[in-house]
Protein backbone atom coordinates (compact mmCIF):
# COMPACT_ATOMS: atom_id res chain seq x y z
CA UNK A 1 0.00 0.00 0.00
CA UNK A 2 3.02 1.87 0.42
CA UNK A 3 3.25 2.77 -2.97
CA UNK A 4 -0.32 3.24 -3.89
CA UNK A 5 -0.72 5.27 -6.90
CA UNK A 6 2.83 5.73 -8.40
CA UNK A 7 0.92 7.79 -10.76
CA UNK A 8 3.10 8.14 -13.50
CA UNK A 9 2.09 10.26 -16.16
CA UNK A 10 3.92 8.84 -18.83
CA UNK A 11 0.71 8.62 -21.18
CA UNK A 12 0.41 8.96 -24.90
CA UNK A 13 -2.42 7.85 -26.95
CA UNK A 14 -4.22 8.91 -30.13
CA UNK A 15 -7.72 10.01 -28.54
CA UNK A 16 -9.80 12.70 -28.70
CA UNK A 17 -10.82 13.87 -25.71
CA UNK A 18 -9.74 16.87 -23.69
CA UNK A 19 -6.82 19.34 -22.35
CA UNK A 20 -7.29 22.13 -20.71
CA UNK A 21 -6.29 24.38 -18.05
CA UNK A 22 -2.97 23.71 -17.74
CA UNK A 23 -2.35 21.62 -20.40
CA UNK A 24 -4.15 22.63 -23.42
CA UNK A 25 -1.01 24.87 -23.48
CA UNK A 26 0.66 21.52 -25.10
CA UNK A 27 -0.99 22.73 -28.64
CA UNK A 28 1.62 22.95 -30.96
CA UNK A 29 1.62 25.99 -32.59
CA UNK A 30 -0.81 29.49 -33.55
CA UNK A 31 -4.61 28.41 -34.07
CA UNK A 32 -3.88 30.85 -37.27
CA UNK A 33 -4.01 27.79 -39.16
CA UNK A 34 -7.96 27.58 -39.50
CA UNK A 35 -10.65 27.69 -41.76
CA UNK A 36 -10.92 29.17 -45.00
CA UNK A 37 -11.81 33.09 -43.04
CA UNK A 38 -9.30 32.28 -39.98
CA UNK A 39 -12.54 32.80 -37.68
CA UNK A 40 -12.46 28.86 -36.17
CA UNK A 41 -9.84 26.71 -35.64
CA UNK A 42 -9.37 23.12 -33.90
CA UNK A 43 -5.78 21.25 -32.84
CA UNK A 44 -5.19 17.93 -30.81
CA UNK A 45 -2.20 17.06 -29.53
CA UNK A 46 -1.87 13.70 -27.66
CA UNK A 47 1.60 13.85 -25.87
CA UNK A 48 4.12 12.07 -23.36
CA UNK A 49 4.25 12.73 -19.40
CA UNK A 50 7.29 11.63 -17.62
CA UNK A 51 6.34 12.98 -14.43
CA UNK A 52 7.08 11.95 -10.94
CA UNK A 53 5.21 12.35 -7.67
CA UNK A 54 5.23 13.93 -4.28
CA UNK A 55 2.37 14.37 -1.43
CA UNK A 56 0.70 12.36 0.99
CA UNK A 57 -2.57 9.83 0.46
CA UNK A 58 -5.00 8.17 2.08
CA UNK A 59 -6.39 5.22 -0.53
CA UNK A 60 -9.27 4.08 1.72
CA UNK A 61 -11.72 6.23 4.09
CA UNK A 62 -10.09 6.86 6.90
CA UNK A 63 -6.88 4.98 6.52
CA UNK A 64 -3.65 5.88 7.37
CA UNK A 65 -2.02 8.87 5.18
CA UNK A 66 0.81 7.73 2.94
CA UNK A 67 3.98 9.51 2.38
CA UNK A 68 4.74 9.24 -1.46
CA UNK A 69 7.74 10.32 -3.39
CA UNK A 70 8.44 8.41 -7.02
CA UNK A 71 10.89 9.05 -9.71
CA UNK A 72 9.88 8.79 -13.02
CA UNK A 73 11.16 5.62 -12.93
CA UNK A 74 9.67 4.43 -10.13
CA UNK A 75 6.52 5.23 -11.87
CA UNK A 76 7.00 3.45 -14.61
CA UNK A 77 7.85 0.36 -13.03
CA UNK A 78 3.56 0.18 -11.86
CA UNK A 79 1.91 1.46 -14.60
CA UNK A 80 -0.50 -0.70 -16.71
CA UNK A 81 -2.01 2.15 -18.69
CA UNK A 82 -1.65 5.59 -19.47
CA UNK A 83 -3.14 8.32 -21.76
CA UNK A 84 -3.19 12.32 -21.86
CA UNK A 85 -4.65 14.34 -24.62
CA UNK A 86 -5.22 18.02 -25.54
CA UNK A 87 -7.62 19.64 -27.55
CA UNK A 88 -7.91 23.77 -27.83
CA UNK A 89 -10.49 25.00 -30.32
CA UNK A 90 -11.74 28.57 -30.91
CA UNK A 91 -14.20 30.44 -32.87
CA UNK A 92 -13.31 33.90 -33.55
CA UNK A 93 -12.24 35.58 -30.30
CA UNK A 94 -14.25 32.20 -28.24
CA UNK A 95 -12.44 29.88 -26.93
CA UNK A 96 -12.46 26.36 -26.04
CA UNK A 97 -9.76 23.65 -24.14
CA UNK A 98 -10.48 20.33 -22.66
CA UNK A 99 -7.61 18.14 -20.37
CA UNK A 100 -7.86 14.38 -20.49
CA UNK A 101 -5.76 12.07 -17.72
CA UNK A 102 -6.40 8.55 -17.39
CA UNK A 103 -3.51 6.59 -15.67
CA UNK A 104 -4.13 2.71 -14.75
CA UNK A 105 -1.40 1.01 -12.05
CA UNK A 106 -0.53 -1.76 -9.85
CA UNK A 107 1.77 -1.68 -6.88
CA UNK A 108 2.78 -5.01 -5.80
CA UNK A 109 3.94 -6.14 -1.89
CA UNK A 110 5.21 -8.87 -0.38
CA UNK A 111 5.44 -9.38 3.66
CA UNK A 112 7.23 -12.29 5.07
CA UNK A 113 7.30 -14.74 6.76
CA UNK A 114 4.97 -13.59 9.48
CA UNK A 115 5.40 -14.27 13.43
CA UNK A 116 3.97 -18.22 14.44
CA UNK A 117 0.99 -18.46 14.90
CA UNK A 118 -0.57 -20.18 18.79
CA UNK A 119 -1.13 -23.71 18.19
CA UNK A 120 -3.46 -25.27 16.42
CA UNK A 121 -2.87 -22.67 13.43
CA UNK A 122 -0.59 -23.29 10.92
CA UNK A 123 2.15 -21.02 10.42
CA UNK A 124 2.23 -18.53 7.35
CA UNK A 125 5.21 -18.01 5.27
CA UNK A 126 4.02 -14.83 3.56
CA UNK A 127 1.53 -12.35 2.78
CA UNK A 128 1.02 -10.51 -1.00
CA UNK A 129 -0.86 -7.50 -1.22
CA UNK A 130 -1.71 -5.73 -4.33
CA UNK A 131 -2.95 -1.98 -4.20
CA UNK A 132 -4.71 -1.63 -8.51
CA UNK A 133 -5.06 2.43 -8.73
CA UNK A 134 -6.97 3.89 -11.60
CA UNK A 135 -7.47 7.73 -11.67
CA UNK A 136 -9.74 9.61 -13.66
CA UNK A 137 -9.04 13.82 -14.44
CA UNK A 138 -10.84 16.23 -17.07
CA UNK A 139 -10.58 19.73 -17.49
CA UNK A 140 -13.17 21.78 -19.88
CA UNK A 141 -12.66 25.32 -19.78
CA UNK A 142 -14.09 28.23 -22.04
CA UNK A 143 -13.22 31.55 -22.12
CA UNK A 144 -12.53 34.69 -24.54
CA UNK A 145 -9.11 36.33 -26.44
CA UNK A 146 -8.66 39.15 -24.64
CA UNK A 147 -5.89 40.12 -27.43
CA UNK A 148 -4.93 39.61 -30.55
CA UNK A 149 -2.16 40.37 -32.92
CA UNK A 150 -0.08 38.56 -35.46
CA UNK A 151 2.85 37.71 -32.74
CA UNK A 152 1.31 37.15 -29.69
CA UNK A 153 -2.38 36.42 -28.67
CA UNK A 154 -4.18 36.24 -24.75
CA UNK A 155 -7.02 33.92 -23.74
CA UNK A 156 -8.74 34.38 -20.31
CA UNK A 157 -10.60 30.89 -19.15
CA UNK A 158 -12.93 29.19 -16.32
CA UNK A 159 -14.35 26.51 -15.84
CA UNK A 160 -14.33 22.94 -14.19
CA UNK A 161 -11.70 20.18 -13.48
CA UNK A 162 -13.01 16.83 -12.44
CA UNK A 163 -11.53 14.07 -10.69
CA UNK A 164 -12.33 10.92 -9.81
CA UNK A 165 -10.07 7.74 -8.15
CA UNK A 166 -10.77 4.53 -7.50
CA UNK A 167 -8.99 1.61 -5.50
CA UNK A 168 -9.09 -2.18 -4.90
CA UNK A 169 -6.12 -3.91 -2.62
CA UNK A 170 -6.13 -7.86 -2.67
CA UNK A 171 -4.30 -9.91 -0.26
CA UNK A 172 -3.11 -13.55 -0.13
CA UNK A 173 -1.83 -15.31 2.38
CA UNK A 174 -2.09 -19.75 3.28
CA UNK A 175 -4.31 -19.73 0.14
CA UNK A 176 -6.70 -17.62 0.77
CA UNK A 177 -7.31 -14.20 -0.76
CA UNK A 178 -9.72 -11.11 -0.49
CA UNK A 179 -9.75 -7.65 -2.18
CA UNK A 180 -11.66 -4.72 -0.84
CA UNK A 181 -12.49 -1.26 -3.23
CA UNK A 182 -13.05 2.04 -2.76
CA UNK A 183 -13.72 5.43 -5.09
CA UNK A 184 -14.76 8.92 -4.62
CA UNK A 185 -13.78 12.20 -6.69
CA UNK A 186 -15.27 15.51 -6.06
CA UNK A 187 -15.32 18.68 -8.96
CA UNK A 188 -12.90 22.34 -8.57
CA UNK A 189 -13.82 25.75 -9.85
CA UNK A 190 -10.72 26.81 -12.27
CA UNK A 191 -9.48 29.93 -13.66
CA UNK A 192 -6.83 30.90 -15.87
CA UNK A 193 -4.93 32.04 -18.85
CA UNK A 194 -3.10 30.85 -21.81
CA UNK A 195 -0.34 32.89 -24.22
CA UNK A 196 1.36 32.29 -27.27
CA UNK A 197 4.31 34.37 -28.60
CA UNK A 198 5.40 33.62 -32.42
CA UNK A 199 9.42 34.07 -32.80
CA UNK A 200 9.63 32.98 -35.93
CA UNK A 201 7.58 31.64 -38.93
CA UNK A 202 8.06 28.16 -37.41
CA UNK A 203 8.83 28.22 -33.75
CA UNK A 204 6.84 29.85 -31.08
CA UNK A 205 6.50 29.37 -27.10
CA UNK A 206 3.46 28.99 -24.95
CA UNK A 207 2.27 28.94 -21.66
CA UNK A 208 -0.85 28.43 -19.49
CA UNK A 209 -1.41 28.69 -16.37
CA UNK A 210 -4.51 27.87 -13.79
CA UNK A 211 -5.68 28.05 -10.17
CA UNK A 212 -9.05 26.80 -8.31
CA UNK A 213 -10.36 24.61 -5.56
CA UNK A 214 -11.16 27.41 -3.62
CA UNK A 215 -12.60 25.20 -0.54
CA UNK A 216 -15.39 24.09 -3.58
CA UNK A 217 -13.82 21.04 -3.69
CA UNK A 218 -10.30 20.59 -2.77
CA UNK A 219 -8.62 22.70 -0.84
CA UNK A 220 -6.69 24.19 -3.56
CA UNK A 221 -5.25 23.02 -7.19
CA UNK A 222 -3.21 24.48 -9.68
CA UNK A 223 -1.58 23.43 -12.88
CA UNK A 224 1.47 25.29 -14.96
CA UNK A 225 2.61 24.20 -18.65
CA UNK A 226 4.91 26.23 -20.46
CA UNK A 227 6.04 24.33 -24.01
CA UNK A 228 8.56 25.33 -27.19
CA UNK A 229 6.40 24.36 -30.38
CA UNK A 230 7.87 23.82 -33.80
CA UNK A 231 5.93 23.41 -36.90
CA UNK A 232 6.85 20.50 -38.79
CA UNK A 233 4.02 21.06 -41.39
CA UNK A 234 0.90 23.18 -42.23
CA UNK A 235 -1.39 20.70 -39.72
CA UNK A 236 1.39 19.00 -37.61
CA UNK A 237 3.61 20.90 -34.80
CA UNK A 238 6.26 19.16 -32.19
CA UNK A 239 5.97 20.43 -28.69
CA UNK A 240 8.44 20.30 -25.61
CA UNK A 241 8.25 21.88 -22.21
CA UNK A 242 7.22 21.09 -18.37
CA UNK A 243 4.13 20.49 -16.31
CA UNK A 244 3.23 20.74 -12.84
CA UNK A 245 -0.01 19.91 -11.32
CA UNK A 246 -0.59 20.19 -8.05
CA UNK A 247 -3.73 19.21 -5.93
CA UNK A 248 -4.37 19.43 -2.15
CA UNK A 249 -7.69 17.68 -1.52
CA UNK A 250 -9.20 15.55 1.78
CA UNK A 251 -12.55 15.45 2.89
CA UNK A 252 -14.73 11.96 4.34
CA UNK A 253 -11.89 10.49 5.19
CA UNK A 254 -10.09 10.67 1.69
CA UNK A 255 -6.73 12.55 1.04
CA UNK A 256 -4.90 13.20 -2.05
CA UNK A 257 -2.64 15.67 -1.63
CA UNK A 258 0.32 15.49 -4.39
CA UNK A 259 2.42 17.19 -6.94
CA UNK A 260 2.99 15.54 -10.39
CA UNK A 261 5.44 17.27 -12.57
CA UNK A 262 7.96 16.51 -15.36
CA UNK A 263 8.97 16.98 -18.69
CA UNK A 264 6.33 17.21 -21.68
CA UNK A 265 6.84 15.60 -25.15
CA UNK A 266 3.69 16.32 -27.52
CA UNK A 267 2.76 16.08 -31.51
CA UNK A 268 -0.17 18.62 -32.70
CA UNK A 269 -2.91 18.06 -35.17
CA UNK A 270 -4.05 20.94 -36.62
CA UNK A 271 -7.68 21.34 -38.36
Amino acid sequence: MRKFLGLLIFGAAAFASAEAKAADALAGGPDATAGPDRNWALQVTPYLWAAGIKGDISPFRSGPTIGIDKSFSDVMHDLNFGTFVNVWGRYDRFVFSGDLMYVDTTDEKTSGPLPPLPPPLPPIPSVDASVDTKEFMSTLQAGYRVYDSPSFTLDALGGVRFWHISNRVTVQAAGLSGSYGESFGWADPVIGARAFLRLTDKLSVQAQADIGGFDVGSKSTWQVLATANYIVTDNLSASVGYKVLDVDYESGGHVFNSRLSGPVLGMTWRF
